[in-house]
């Protein structure tokens, strides 16, 4: 018998296990990487070196709006099949072969590409993979302790996978990843192993090394976490899509559930945007290599462990809409500096030549990103499992994925139409202040203790 605490900690350890897939691949590793291979690619097409780089977020977003979208329709619908069959650990032993297929095969994203088709569909694959195991992760949360404490364990589990986030990333930045022009680590190693730094197989290795990562970490998941005993006759196929339709139709009536959704589609969409191209644009507009974008993830990670810890503990007493609306306002302020902040300025007002006050401010944007990243994102969760019953986890955080990626294409879309309007990838983010106001909005018609007061 697998006592509450052990499960707790196993319910954790899926933080811990798929962290680096959104830390080392999607924003601080794979992510500049990408970006260096893409803009070479487009230079050989004959693109100056400032389009090079538009298009090249432009191919980018384009591929997280394609996987967005294909997410937004299979969280709803496979929540509500898993709640209907009371079964959601296959569904997590599925997903999760995914995540590890597409992380290891992104070993093969060479630097001279003929095409940048595959790495992007390898890529895509994991990242769904890691979303949906993610949303049947979550349903598992109601079943684990009360509402007073479910904010603590929000936040923990938050904390807890992005310090294995940190801790991945300084394995990576030590031992693998190297500098694309000096061929080095970020201590000045070669690439472990013998890996062959003028082929980037160090910055390569980290695909295989996320899908290692993974596969290790989630064996406590699969040992310690339980499938609650669910009340209730088992659904159909069939049945289980007609009460996801039902459920979706009596949204009308949940006036508190029905905006929380739309608000935090509007303000997750923009913050998957910024992880999406966090790295890929300090690649792009600040010109940092892979390392420095590796130190500013580290940091990043850093801050969001710690704040996603404390702002468990926030949650738990002021409640999670509080945080959340702290967490906005936040974000909100530093992609504005973003926009305003250039290799030599800040809003136009020039630095002394030379200077480092550029890239401490966006180092400092990215520890606020991590710390602001991590609180919202756990203080959401919680407001959500005041919205549903361990019956209905399922499909309630299928739709909570659904909202996260309904409109998953709308941020990249709107960063990648700026973008090539403006022919410039800094003006090009300038969007998703837009989307973070209006998720802020909308959060005044949402009930701090969601449907449980």
């Amino acid at each position: 018998m697998v006592s509450a605490k052990k499960r707790i900690w196993g319910w954790y350890f899926f933080d811990w296990a798929s962290q680096p897939y959104n830390t080392l691949l999607l924003t601080f590793i794979f992510g500049p990487y990408f970006a260096e291979v893409a803009r070479d690619f487009f230079t050989t097409q004959g693109a100056d070196a400032e389009t090079a780089a538009a298009h090249s977020q432009a191919y980018w977003t384009t591929g997280q709006t394609i996987t967005g979208f294909l997410i937004a329709l299979l969280s709803p619908v496979l929540g509500a099949i898993a709640d209907g069959a009371g079964r959601r650990m296959l569904w997590i032993w599925i997903f999760s072969v995914l995540y590890v297929l597409g992380a290891w095969a992104l070993w093969w994203c060479m630097p001279q590409m003929p095409g940048l088709f595959w790495p992007v569909f390898w890529f895509s694959l994991g990242f769904i993979g890691m979303e949906m195991a993610t949303n049947f992760t979550n349903a598992l949360m109601p079943d684990l302790t009360g509402h007073d404490e479910m904010g603590k364990i929000s936040g923990t589990g938050f904390a807890f996978g992005y310090a294995g986030g940190v801790i991945a990333l300084f394995i990576v930045l030590l031992f693998f990843a190297e500098d694309g022009t000096t061929g080095k680590t970020f201590i000045g190693l070669d690439p472990a192993f013998g890996l062959n730094a003028a082929l980037r197989e160090g910055t390569r290795s980290v695909g295989p090394f996320t899908a290692i990562w993974y596969a290790v970490f989630m064996l406590p998941f699969f040992l310690w976490v339980r499938e609650p005993v669910l009340r209730g006759a088992r659904q159909n196929v069939a049945q289980s899509l007609r009460g996801l339709w039902q459920s979706i139709r009596a949204l009308g009536q949940r006036r508190s559930l029905a905006n929380f959704l739309v608000s935090s589609m509007l303000y997750r969409d923009s913050l998957n945007a910024v992880y999406g191209l966090g790295g890929a644009y300090a690649s792009n507009v600040m010109g940092w290599s892979v390392v420095q974008s590796g130190i500013f993830g580290i940091l990043a990670a850093i801050t969001a462990a710690l704040f996603s810890w404390m702002g468990g503990y926030f949650d738990s007493r002021y409640g999670p809409k509080v945080v959340i609306v702290w967490s906005i306002l936040a974000l909100t302020a530093v992609i504005v500096v973003m926009v305003g902040l250039t290799p030599d300025s800040l809003f136009g007002q020039a630095f002394a030549a030379g200077s480092s006050m550029p890239n401490t401010i966006f180092y400092i944007c990215g520890a606020v990103i991590g710390a602001a990243g991590g609180t919202v994102q756990a203080a959401s969760r919680t407001l959500m499992v005041y919205h549903v019953t361990p019956e209905t986890a399922a499909s309630g955080f299928g739709l909570y994925g659904l909202s996260g990626k309904a409109t998953a294409f709308l941020a990249p879309a709107l960063i990648t139409a700026a973008t090539l309007a403006s022919g410039n990838a800094r003006i090009g983010i300038s969007p998703l202040i837009g989307l973070f106001l209006l998720g802020l909005v909308l959060l005044v018609w949402v009930n701090p203790k969601g449907e449980k007061s």
